[in-house]
C-alpha cells in the first residue's frame, strides 16, 4: 500500500473535527513536514481561523517519531487532548495503519498528592503533621473544598487539578499537592505505586504525542534533569508567550515570609546552633526588607550583600545538618525533612545566585500592598539559554497568530536566540519563517481607527478627552465593546465613568468575577462591555456580534520603572542597538497584535479596533506597530468611524431578531 499523501491525511483530519480546509493550513502542514524531515526549525505565523493545531498535528503524527507539543494556555491544552487529538488519531488510523497514543504531562504540583491527602501536611509551628481535614471547619470555604477534594480523589483517574470542576482555591490545593522538591520520590512513598504524577510520566513515556505547557518545557531546559521523555520533534504553540514563560521559570524570589517559613520548618530537625544561625540571618534580612524601596539594584548594596551571604551560609549549614539530626518527637520524619529541605534549599539558591552577581542577571526590589517587600532576580535575556537548550538535537516548530512584528520574524527570532533568517554558520541553528496568512478578509471585515485628535497620554495623567471618546464609541457601537487597558487603574477608572455616564450599557470589570464567567456573560449580552488588562489582551475568543469594538486605551509599552524591561533596553543600547525598538516597541507590538486579534474570530465578524493614543498615527515608531497588526482598513476620521459602528450595530441587531 502506498504511503498516504499529506493533503489526504489533512483532508481526513479536517473532516473528522468538522472544520473547513483552508489554503493556509495546507501551506503550514507542508512547511512543518519539511522542517521535520530536514531536522531544521520553523517559525510559522498562522492567523486566527487557519486551524493551526491540525496544521502541525497531522504532519507530526504522519512522521511517526515522538512529538512534544507545548502550549501556553490551559484552554488550548484541553482542546488538543479532548478534541483535536482523539478525532485526528481516529481519522488517520486507517490511513497510517497505526493508532498513535497521546498523553498530557504537567508539573508535579498540578497533580493531587495521595500522601498529603491521607497523611496530612507538615505543620510549621508544631511537631509532626496535622490533618488538614480536621483543622478546617467543614462549614468554611477551605473546609468544603478539602472535603470535595477527598471525594474527588476516589473517582479521578488523573488527579489533574484542571480536571476538577468547579475548581478550588490555591490555598486548598496547596494542602493536597507537593512541588517536585517536596516530593518523597515514588520508591520512598507509601503511595508511590498509585501516584498520579508518576502515572502521568509513565503514560507520557509510552505516548507518541505528549502535550505539556511552556513552564514544564522551561524546567526541562533549565534544570538539566529531564522531565519530558526523549523526543525528536518539539512544537511550541502560542510561541509568542514562550520568552515570558521561560523568564518566569528562571526568576528567583526571596521574601521575609518565605525565609521565616524555612526557619520554622528546619528548627526541629537540626541542632540549636544551626537553627540559631539561620534565625539570626533571617532577622537581619527582614530588617533590611522593611526599608526596601522598589526599583532595580544595579549593584547589590553592601548591607544587603552581607545579609544574603549570612542567609546563604546559614542555609548551607542547615542543609548539611538536616541529614544527621533525628528528633524522636517528629512523626513521618521523611516528609517533614523533605519539606524543610525544599524550603531551605530554595532560600540558599536565590541568596547564592544574587551574591554571585552574574552580569547576566537583573536584581530588584518589589513592594506589594498585601505581601510586603520581595527581592527578585531574573535573567537579562533567555535567548542564549533557549538557543543552547531548545534548538539542539531536535526539530523545533514555533507557531502563533503573532510572530511577525514590524513585517518580519527577526525580532521574535532574536528573543529566542536565533540569528537573522538565512545566517549561515556551523553553530547557527537553521530556521525559516513562514506566514500562511488568514482566511479572513481583514480590510473588508475590520477598521483600524486611531484617535489622532486626542492629547498624548501622560503617565498617570488625567485623560478626560479619552473617556469622552470612549463614551461616544460605545454608544455608537450599541455596547459590544472589549476594553483593553494598559493598567488595572485605567480599567477601573473607565468602568466607573462608563457605569455612571451610560448605565444602559452594563460594564463587566476584570477581577469582579472569574475570567471564564466574565467572558461568558460578555458573549451572552451584546449590549455589555468588558474591561480589563493583560489576560484580556490575549485570552478572549468571542466570535459574533457581542464583540464588535475593541478599544485600546494606549500603546502598551512596558512601564518605564519595570526593572527587567528597562535593564534589557539599556543592555541593547550599550551593545550599540536601538533599545527602545528592540524591547519596548517589540513588547507593545506583540500585545497590540494579540489585542487586535480579538476582533475578527469568524468569517462573518465585522467591527472596529480603536486605539485611543494619537502616537500610533504621529510617532516614528507608529508604522512599525501598524505593520504588526492585521491589515484592517485604516482611518483617523472620528465621524466616519461612528457611522461605521452604528451601521454594524444596526446590522447585528437586525440579524439578531
Amino acid at each position: 500500500m502506498t504511503k498516504p499523501s499529506l493533503p489526504e491525511l489533512l483532508h481526513a483530519a479536517v473532516a473528522a473535527v468538522g472544520g473547513t480546509e483552508r489554503p493556509g493550513q495546507v501551506t503550514m502542514a507542508e512547511a512543518v513536514a519539511q522542517a521535520i524531515d530536514d531536522g531544521s526549525h520553523l517559525l510559522v505565523q498562522a492567523g486566527t481561523g487557519t486551524g493551526k493545531s491540525l496544521g502541525y498535528l497531522v504532519p507530526a503524527l504522519a512522521h511517526g517519531e515522538r512529538v512534544v507539543v507545548a502550549t501556553a494556555t490551559l484552554a488550548l491544552q484541553r482542546q488538543l487532548v479532548q478534541r483535536d487529538l482523539p478525532r485526528t488519531v481516529e481519522a488517520l488510523h486507517p490511513l497510517l495503519r497505526r493508532r498513535p497514543e497521546f498523553a498530557m504531562l504537567k508539573g508535579r504540583s498540578n497533580y493531587l498528592c495521595l500522601h498529603r491527602l491521607h497523611e496530612g501536611v507538615p505543620q510549621d509551628e508544631e511537631d509532626g503533621l496535622f490533618d488538614q481535614f480536621e483543622a478546617a471547619a467543614p462549614t468554611s470555604k477551605i473546609g468544603q473544598d478539602l472535603l470535595r477534594l477527598r471525594d474527588w480523589s476516589d473517582e479521578t483517574e488523573t488527579g489533574d487539578r484542571d480536571d476538577l470542576t468547579p475548581g478550588v482555591s490555591d490555598r486548598a490545593w496547596s494542602q493536597v499537592s507537593v512541588s517536585s522538591r517536596e516530593c518523597l520520590g515514588a520508591s520512598k512513598c507509601a503511595y508511590g505505586a498509585e501516584c498520579f504524577a508518576e502515572m502521568a510520566r509513565e503514560r507520557a513515556k509510552l505516548s507518541d504525542v505528549v502535550v505539556t505547557n511552556h513552564a514544564l518545557l522551561a524546567i526541562d531546559a533549565i534544570e538539566g534533569a529531564p522531565v519530558l521523555p526523549q523526543h525528536e520533534v518539539l512544537i511550541v504553540d502560542e510561541a509568542h508567550e514562550l520568552v515570558s514563560r521561560v523568564t518566569g521559570v528562571a526568576t528567583g524570589e526571596l521574601t521575609p515570609g518565605q525565609v521565616n517559613r524555612a526557619v520554622r520548618r528546619a528548627a526541629k530537625l537540626v541542632n540549636e546552633k544551626a537553627a540559631d544561625q539561620l534565625q539570626t540571618a533571617a532577622e537581619g534580612f527582614e530588617k533590611l526588607m522593611e526599608l526596601a524601596l522598589p526599583g532595580r539594584l544595579e549593584e547589590v548594596p553592601e548591607d544587603l550583600g552581607y545579609a544574603l551571604m549570612a542567609l546563604r551560609d546559614a542555609a548551607r549549614t542547615v542543609i548539611s545538618a538536616i541529614g544527621s539530626t533525628r528528633d524522636k518527637s517528629v512523626q513521618d520524619e521523611d516528609v517533614v525533612r523533605k519539606q524543610a529541605l525544599a524550603s531551605v534549599e530554595s532560600v540558599h539558591d536565590v541568596a547564592e545566585r544574587i551574591t554571585n552577581g552574574s552580569e547576566w542577571d537583573v536584581v530588584w526590589y518589589e513592594r506589594h500592598d498585601r505581601f510586603g517587600a520581595s527581592l527578585r532576580v531574573a535573567p537579562m535575556s533567555v535567548s542564549g539559554l533557549l538557543r543552547e537548550k531548545l534548538f539542539t538535537d531536535r526539530s523545533v516548530v514555533l507557531a502563533s497568530a503573532t510572530l511577525k512584528l514590524g513585517g518580519d520574524f527577526n525580532g521574535v527570532g532574536a528573543s529566542l536566540g536565533l540569528s537573522p533568517e538565512g545566517t549561515e554558520g556551523d553553530d547557527v541553528p537553521q530556521w525559516k519563517g513562514v506566514d500562511v496568512g488568514s482566511p479572513f478578509d481583514y480590510p473588508k471585515q475590520g477598521i483600524l481607527y486611531v484617535a489622532k485628535h486626542l492629547a498624548r497620554p501622560a503617565r498617570d495623567g488625567d485623560r478626560a478627552d479619552m473617556l469622552d471618546e470612549l463614551t461616544e464609541l460605545i454608544q455608537a457601537a450599541g455596547g459590544r465593546t472589549l476594553g483593553l487597558f494598559s493598567s488595572m487603574r485605567g480599567a477601573q477608572l473607565a468602568a466607573e465613568e462608563m457605569r455612571s455616564r451610560i448605565p444602559e450599557f452594563p460594564v463587566l470589570l476584570q477581577g469582579e468575577e472569574t475570567l471564564g464567567e466574565l467572558i461568558k456573560n460578555f458573549a451572552e449580552d451584546p449590549r455589555t462591555c468588558l474591561f480589563g488588562t493583560l489576560s484580556l489582551w490575549q485570552g478572549v475568543d468571542v466570535p459574533g456580534p457581542s464583540c464588535q469594538l475593541v478599544v485600546m486605551d494606549k500603546i502598551p509599552f512596558p512601564r518605564p520603572d519595570d526593572p527587567l524591561m528597562s535593564a534589557r533596553q539599556k543592555a541593547v543600547e550599550e551593545a550599540g542597538g536601538n533599545g527602545f525598538m528592540a524591547v519596548a516597541a517589540t513588547h507593545a507590538a506583540l500585545l497590540m497584535a494579540q489585542g487586535a486579534g480579538r476582533l475578527v474570530r469568524a468569517t462573518g465578524d465585522r467591527g472596529v479596533v480603536a486605539v485611543l493614543d494619537p502616537r500610533l498615527a504621529t510617532a516614528r515608531y507608529g508604522s512599525y506597530l501598524k505593520a504588526s497588526l492585521p491589515n484592517f482598513w485604516y482611518t483617523t476620521d472620528r465621524n466616519q468611524v461612528r457611522r461605521s459602528l452604528a451601521a454594524i450595530d444596526k446590522a447585528a441587531a437586525t440579524e439578531g431578531k
